[in-house]
């Protein structure tokens, strides 16, 4: 893969051009900086900025004032290649508190082992509905410890308002949810996004984690998209690597809360 060259579209269909989550979410350019708007339960945030040390302080402080008006929490998604060098200092001195760093993965699906399947005991179902949500939302609470009220309505909001635009799925043990993950599909690109993998702690290390990455790929196939990208955790970047995934840049949240 031509690290640099992807990495460049990268950027360019997925931050510069990047389109709402939801048909009520909004992007907007300005001041060298895309941001995301979104409802206080949707995801709010800078995706994209061309910025220098000449003008980050005032873009970062025009962000704040911004989301602040509207009473948004909201996150600075900081790519380890954007610049000035120093912008995660400068976003941590203006009161944003950093999250754990993740690695930017991207694959060609034509070159992915798709062949990986569920363990035995696992069946693997499509989730279309709010009870198919609900579980989702459960295994994610279990997996992550993390509340998963937002979640429920972002998932919800997308199955129901745009079904072409997401395939989630989650992985049954009997009856009882297991494993969850979700595909985001970004029309007129090459992309397809990976997000929300979690599996509870009995079930991890079986193959559940592989088995839903195959199958998301599959229907990427099926969609017609080049690329999958993910943004792995220390965790999910090993059983990434082994898949065919590559790693590009870091990627760090950077959030603030008015």
């Amino acid at each position: 893969m031509d690290h640099v060259g992807v990495l460049a579209l990268f950027d360019r269909d997925m931050r510069e051009g990047a389109q709402p989550d939801g048909p009520d979410d909004r992007v907007e350019r300005v001041g060298g900086v895309v941001r995301h708007v979104a409802s206080a339960q949707g995801w709010n945030g800078v995706i994209w900025s061309d910025l220098d040390e000449t003008n980050a302080d005032a873009a970062i402080a025009r962000q704040i004032a911004y989301y602040s008006g509207l009473g948004r929490e909201f996150e600075w998604k900081l790519y380890g290649h954007d610049l000035p060098m120093d912008l995660g200092e400068r976003l941590r001195s203006a009161g944003f508190e950093s999250e754990p760093e993740e690695t930017l993965m991207i694959a060609e699906v034509a070159g992915l082992d798709l062949d990986a399947r569920p363990p035995e005991g696992i069946r693997v179902l499509p989730v279309t509905d709010a009870a198919g949500v609900d579980l989702v939302v459960d295994v994610h609470e279990k997996a992550f410890g993390r509340d998963g009220t937002r979640m429920r309505h972002q998932l919800l909001t997308r199955i129901t308002g745009e079904p072409d635009t997401i395939v989630a799925v989650v992985a049954l043990a009997g009856d009882e949810p297991v494993s969850s993950a979700r595909m985001e599909l970004v029309p007129g690109t090459r992309f397809a996004g990976l997000w929300g993998g979690g599996t509870v702690e009995e079930w991890r290390g079986r193959g559940v984690y592989r088995a839903l990455v195959a199958h998301r790929a599959r229907a990427a196939v099926e969609r017609g998209y080049r690329y999958l990208q993910v943004d792995a955790s220390s965790q999910s970047r090993p059983i990434l690597e082994r898949l065919g995934f590559e790693a590009l840049t870091t990627t760090t949240p950077y959030t603030y809360t008015p």
